[in-house]
């Protein structure tokens, strides 16, 4: 893909510090950019969640990005992340989908758009009403210290920090160590103690970072962070998932605590069924539940749930 394919189509501006258009927020930050250039709407850099985590992400991250970049648009509030390949690229897709700006910060210059597998998707948040920003003038190639410097950006402009998945170290555990330079609030999801993409994300709670167990703690920090109750039913109720046997339920909730072999999930099964349970039985009920869209395929061939 060479350069003429790589630019983006949009208004563009140069905003500097002391204009109306410049974020308030990244005033406050050490180290303010003096100037953004920004593809699509200035309007867009407003005070959002930032959702990151790993590039090289399992299902189980790229999962909860969706989950609750989605949970967040769908309120209305804006996702601000860095349009890395994995978690980032979920979250973004999950704003586009709620039909939420979404603020993509790069390392780069704009013109010089990295992963540019991600074309796509920049094109998608410009025309959507969101933004594509950099502190680096149009053409800046994209260098590896520029994406640290990157990072105050995205964490000064939310007021917190969604982290999803991380190892040890990362960029990602840099941008949490921005978002507490810049006191703003980290939370993070927790994974498994076994998963070296988690490594980074469960020590970030062992220091103190607030901790994402489930959809009530997120709607929590929601209403603390912007003052939002949680979404309800035309019912008055939580919208909930669809019921399943009870046999279902074992299986999803092994398959929620850690993703398993085929061989694996066929012993549980067999240990689980009030009948007898042959082998091809297991592989017809993970096509199926994978039909249904409750799991999905891990590298590997492991089983794991959607999130």
């Amino acid at each position: 893909m060479d350069d003429a394919i790589c630019a983006i189509k949009g208004p563009r501006h140069v905003v500097s510090r002391g204009e109306e258009a410049y974020p308030p927020a990244l005033e406050a930050i050490a180290d303010p950019p003096e100037k953004l250039y920004i593809i699509g709407d200035v309007k867009a850099l407003q005070e959002g969640l930032a959702i990151v985590g790993a590039r090289r992400a399992t299902p189980y991250g790229t999962g909860c990005a969706r989950r609750f970049a989605t949970r967040a648009a769908e309120r209305g509030i804006a996702i601000i992340s860095g349009g890395a390949r994995g978690c980032d690229a979920a979250a973004h897709r999950a704003a586009l989908d709620a039909g939420v700006p979404t603020v993509v910060f790069l390392g780069g210059g704009c013109d010089a758009i990295y992963p540019r597998e991600n074309h796509g998707l920049f094109c998608e948040v410009v025309a959507a009403g969101g933004a594509l920003v950099s502190e680096r003038a149009w053409a800046v190639p994209p260098l590896p210290y520029m994406f640290r410097a990157r990072n105050r950006l995205i964490a000064g402009l939310a007021k917190a920090t969604l982290i999803v998945e991380a190892g040890l170290p990362s960029g990602t555990f840099s941008t949490a160590d921005e978002a507490l330079a810049a006191n703003r609030d980290v939370l993070v999801v927790p994974g498994s103690i076994a998963s070296a993409q988690s490594r980074g994300a469960n020590r970030l709670i062992y220091q103190g970072a607030t901790p994402i167990v489930d959809d009530d703690s997120f709607n929590d920090q929601l209403f603390a962070l912007f003052g939002i109750m949680r979404q309800e039913s035309a019912q008055g109720a939580e919208v909930e998932l669809p019921q399943r046997s009870a046999f279902d339920r074992v299986l999803l909730d092994a398959l929620a605590a850690e993703p398993m072999s085929v061989e694996a999930l066929h012993a549980l099964a067999a240990t689980t069924s009030r009948t007898r349970w042959h082998p091809s039985k297991t592989s017809a009920w993970a096509s199926k539940m994978e039909a249904a869209g409750a799991v999905t395929r891990y590298p590997g061939g492991r089983i794991g749930v959607v999130l």
